[in-house]
């Protein structure tokens, strides 16, 4: 099976009305001459889930960079929520755009988890009770209230994940980038953290090698190679796609039952935990 990808110039490509973000054809050339996106063309409609699937060197962060301005299009464009990404509109992209980085510790580095929290929002300039309660309401979220006062250093690996996700969502954005939230985490976290995603309503990309989990939080599956979209489609079709995974050295682990999760998922309605 061979799921396309639709390019920009396709007449099914115009633009829609509630598009989250919209790629088009992008690139992006780091100052060492590596060329990092040759020509990335994607949308995401508001309210999808979308998995962002790829080898090693792909071009996944560097893509996920752009899309709240830590790194800008050498050329094309970047629009989020209708708003091109460039140097007049970083604040009101980032403001919308929350990046969730692998390491809590890029994200947490107060004395404080609830200091860390509050960093985000006071910096677009939120104060007083409308802080406090920003604060309170993502703590919540990630069922971190209770370690408010504590040290991010002393928090287990799985719930200095969910503290670093909070200090995300306590800017209250629209789109949500997670970068391998997953990665280096017990069974018991990797379920935590999937339950709190799952209760959210936010746009979501997450980055990610981890398929299962990938399969667990997302609808839609998109994979890029060599800096391109290469598969785009729903993402039980992209996981039972043996040879377009392999060509991009993408693999299911042992055992892992992609017809047995697509039945389970048609015949419930709803996506199934994948452990």
């Amino acid at each position: 099976m061979t799921v396309e990808h639709t390019p920009a110039g396709h007449p099914d490509a115009a633009v829609r009305p509630g598009s989250a973000v919209d790629i088009r054809d992008l690139h992006y050339t780091y100052p060492d001459g590596h060329v990092a996106l040759g020509g990335i063309d994607l949308r995401i409609e508001a309210g999808e889930r979308v998995a962002l699937l790829g080898p090693n060197g792909a071009g996944k962060t560097t893509l996920m960079l752009q899309l709240n301005g830590v790194l800008l299009p050498s050329s094309g464009s970047v629009s989020i929520l209708g708003a091109q990404v460039g140097k007049q509109t970083l604040r009101e992209v980032r403001r919308r755009v929350g990046l969730v980085f692998q390491d809590p510790d890029d994200q947490l580095f107060m004395p404080t988890l609830a200091e860390d929290v509050a960093f985000g929002p006071a910096n677009f300039g939120v104060t007083g009770d409308e802080l406090a309660a920003c604060v309170d309401e993502a703590l919540a979220t990630v069922s971190m209230t209770e370690h408010a006062r504590r040290s991010p250093h002393h928090l287990s690996g799985g719930q200095r994940r969910r503290g670093a996700l909070a200090t995300v969502l306590a800017c209250r954005p629209d789109i949500l980038v997670l970068d391998e939230p997953s990665a280096n985490l017990d069974p018991v976290a990797r379920r935590e953290l999937s339950e709190t995603l799952d209760q959210l309503d936010t746009t979501m990309l997450v980055v990610t090698h981890d398929l299962p989990y990938a399969a667990q939080l997302c609808d839609r599956a998109v994979i890029i190679d060599d800096g391109r979209v290469v598969a785009d489609g729903p993402i039980l079709a992209i996981l039972s796609d043996a040879q377009t995974l392999a060509r991009h050295r993408l693999e299911l682990p042992w055992g892992f039952d992609v017809a047995a999760m697509a039945d389970l998922s048609e015949r419930t309605g709803r996506r199934l935990p994948t452990g």
